[in-house]
């Protein structure tokens, strides 16, 4: 089987994509990823082959990106068509495609290839907020028919947790299936009592000052507090008091057994690798446009977390933390769903979907 995988620099939409290619190429495929050229390091440090877009719009996370600025790499037709000149230098017989990259998933659908839309966010965001809201518009008025192209796919592949999906109960298109987050996790046993921080690697509006809220508050607590800061905030503009350590850039493989709980943005990957800890998150939303509050939401349904608002002041953070550091029901309700998500491999799970996708398109 010969596969293509179309990613995009977003931050959390990339670790399930290279997640299910990783385990893929292990089975003995051919896997190859397609991505912005700020992705290579990335991809290649996983053993995937990397192709960089030649003719789509430049981008990257770090960037001081505009809603119109994600209308266009969303919408991207010259995306598009580098996807398809790599198709024709060498032919797969399934393409992976990111789900909101509706300008590429029309390419490949126009071409006649099969694809199988990877969704990396909730379904329930996608289909009733993503699609209705500004970023469906921007694609209407590219006459891009996002609606008729995930209905097109061969396989819709939720790369999250049903139970936590609001649509994950009740009618469900017939291409949609649940694989489970791509995530590993043992249940962290932290020396003493400790809060990693870790917010978004896009450039969102307000995050420094959000970052240094949260700073604020651990500063008010008997904690250790850990913060990772990317080049979206950047150290040089935050002050961390004693028992705060500031950090570039960690694999959250690394820090998340030793910790007590998490404090994010909402972002899915994050909060999944997280729960895969039976770890509590505080979930801060940076932008009101994506899906991050509809993941802090789901938390707090489930009992497994909570949820502010990114203007939050170091007192009310404070008082939650100290809550979510605590014995109580969020323990029991996230120590469950820990268990569920390690009980079941969404890298193994989606590298079965796209090979019986594979297997039924393939002549006898």
């Amino acid at each position: 089987m010969n596969v293509l995988f179309v990613t995009w620099d977003g931050g959390g939409n990339v670790p399930p994509a290279l997640g299910i290619a990783a385990e893929l190429q292990q089975r003995g495929h051919r896997v190859r990823v397609m991505g912005h050229p700020v992705q290579h390091a990335q991809v290649t440090g996983m053993g995937l082959d990397f192709t960089a877009f030649d003719t789509a719009r430049p981008f990257a996370a770090t960037d001081n990106s505009t809603p119109i600025d994600y209308v266009g790499v969303f919408g991207d037709r010259g995306m598009g068509r580098d996807v398809v000149e790599e198709l024709r230098r060498e032919p797969a017989g399934l393409v992976v495609i990111d789900c909101i990259l509706f300008g590429a998933m029309q390419s490949v659908a126009t071409a006649g290839v099969p694809y199988v839309v990877l969704e990396h966010m909730y379904d329930a965001y996608l289909v009733r907020r993503w699609l209705r809201g500004p970023m469906g518009v921007g694609m209407a008025l590219k006459r891009i028919p996002a609606r008729r192209l995930l209905s097109a796919a061969a396989a819709r592949l939720v790369a999250c947790s049903a139970e936590l999906d609001p649509a994950g109960v009740g009618p469900q298109a017939d291409n949609v299936h649940y694989t489970g987050p791509v995530v590993v996790g043992v249940p962290a046993a932290p020396s003493e009592p400790t809060v990693l921080v870790s917010l978004s690697t896009v450039n969102f509006p307000g995050q420094a000052r959000a970052m240094q809220n949260i700073l604020d508050a651990l500063g008010l607590l008997e904690v250790r507090g850990m913060a990772t800061v990317g080049p979206s905030i950047g150290m040089e503009s935050l002050t961390a008091p004693p028992n705060v350590e500031l950090r570039g850039f960690v694999p959250h493989a690394e820090l998340l057994p030793t910790v007590s709980m998490v404090i994010g943005h909402g972002g899915h990957a994050t909060t999944m690798a997280a729960l895969a800890h039976d770890l509590p998150v505080l979930v801060m939303p940076m932008h009101p446009m994506l899906d991050q509050k509809m993941v802090g939401q789901s938390l707090v349904d489930a009992g497994a977390g909570r949820l502010l608002s990114k203007k939050a002041k170091p007192d009310a953070i404070a008082a939650v933390v100290t809550e979510l550091m605590g014995s109580g029901p969020h323990r029991a309700a996230v120590a469950r769903l820990g268990a569920h998500l390690r009980a079941t491999s969404g890298a193994c799970a989606g590298a079965d979907l796209v090979e019986s996708v594979s297997a039924s398109r393939t002549p006898a």
